[in-house]
């Protein structure tokens, strides 16, 4: 049986180059593949996590729905713009809402340690932003992927987690570039189809 996999369209708006990028991930998957599609935008969600972890507020439905794909996908793709260094902000409040303890991770009683309850998925990002690529590890130290990969999606059980930057996207880049970028996206796709699902702890 193939993997399943979930899109995901971070960007507040539609019809932007996070949902063509997504779009091109899908077309390279091999025929039959098993795969649902959301959107951020479209989800219907209090992205406020008002009381922090204190109080968990229940999901709402569209969130419930969400968590529930996250849980039975094997591979995950997430596009969004880079914005100040960071995703847009209602993909980080879907993050702060959808990761919940006891669901997705459980932290230890008698230790600092915690189970990764995600554990046996793995993840592709797909990144548009206006700085070089080359700059963003350079002078940046790429902060993005450090946190994606340790406090984040990693930190849930996510392994391995791929992140795929596209830019310069101004002044014609997207356009100059994008056959390039279908490449390697093709190459991610197949990749992600071709690997075998990983052991997945129960929680």
């Amino acid at each position: 049986m193939g993997r399943r996999f979930l899109l995901i369209d971070g960007h507040p708006d539609a019809g932007r180059l996070s949902g063509h990028l997504l779009d091109l991930y899908q077309q390279a998957l091999p025929a039959g593949t098993v795969l649902d599609r959301i959107a951020i935008r479209d989800l219907d969600f209090d992205a406020n996590l008002t009381r922090g972890y204190a109080e968990i507020v229940p999901p709402e439905p569209d969130l419930a729905r969400a968590l529930d794909l996250i849980d039975a996908c094997d591979h995950l793709v997430l596009a969004f713009p880079l914005w100040w260094g960071a995703e847009p902000a209602r993909l980080k409040g879907f993050w702060d809402r959808a990761l919940l303890p006891g669901r997705t991770f459980r932290f230890h009683d008698r230790d600092p340690w915690w189970d990764r309850l995600l554990a046996g998925r793995s993840a592709d990002l797909l990144i548009s932003m206006d700085t070089p690529p080359a700059y963003l590890r350079l002078a940046y130290f790429d902060p993005l992927g450090w946190r994606y990969r340790r406090q984040v999606l990693g930190f849930v059980g996510f392994s391995p987690i791929r992140l795929h930057y596209f830019g310069p996207v101004r002044r014609g880049g997207a356009e100059r570039s994008l056959p390039r970028w279908q490449a390697r996206i093709t190459r991610a796709a197949d990749r992600a189809s071709t690997t075998r699902p990983r052991k997945r702890i129960l929680g």
